[in-house]
């Protein structure tokens, strides 16, 4: 298996300009200034991403009370993603990276182990950008239930 990048704490979080689900270009550096939790999953409407961003959606009040924003990054074309804000009245910034090159950057993409196998996909990862934009934490290989309940307990927004 070749080695992934990994970002850590105190790394430069790399910039990114992407569509969210309306199709508007969101960049990180429009949250300069603001703590932002920046999340990378599979893919919109599965049973783990689904968890995941109802679970952010359900606690975003927590977030907004810490002055953080939240970002989901995911491969989905910016008319999944409106499909799936909708379905499940999601409130949190979607934003889809259809290249893959934002996740790479991020090491959010590249070879893990699924179901045994060795496959190139998403790594479900969780980052706190400092409003400095700085890593302020990272976690690869995330589990998606109970997750946001962990980051809020664990990480000092």
């Amino acid at each position: 298996m070749t080695e992934n990048i990994r970002l850590e704490a105190g790394d430069i979080a790399p910039a990114f300009s992407l569509p969210n689900d309306k199709g508007e270009t969101v960049s990180l550096a429009d949250y300069a200034g603001r703590k932002v939790v920046v999340y990378f999953y599979p893919r919109a409407n599965t049973p783990g991403c689904t968890t995941e961003a109802c679970d952010f959606t359900e606690r975003l009040e927590d977030f907004n009370d810490a002055a953080v924003d939240v970002i989901g990054i995911s491969p989905d074309t910016p008319e999944k993603l409106a499909k799936f804000r909708a379905d499940h009245d999601l409130r949190i910034t979607l934003l889809s990276d259809a290249t893959k090159d934002v996740m790479k950057a991020w090491g959010a993409f590249g070879e893990k182990q699924n179901y045994g196998k060795t496959v190139q996909g998403v790594i479900r990862s969780t980052f706190l950008v400092d409003a400095d934009g700085t890593i302020a934490h990272a976690q690869y290989n995330v589990r998606a239930s109970g997750h946001v309940a962990r980051v809020l307990r664990d990480w000092p927004l």
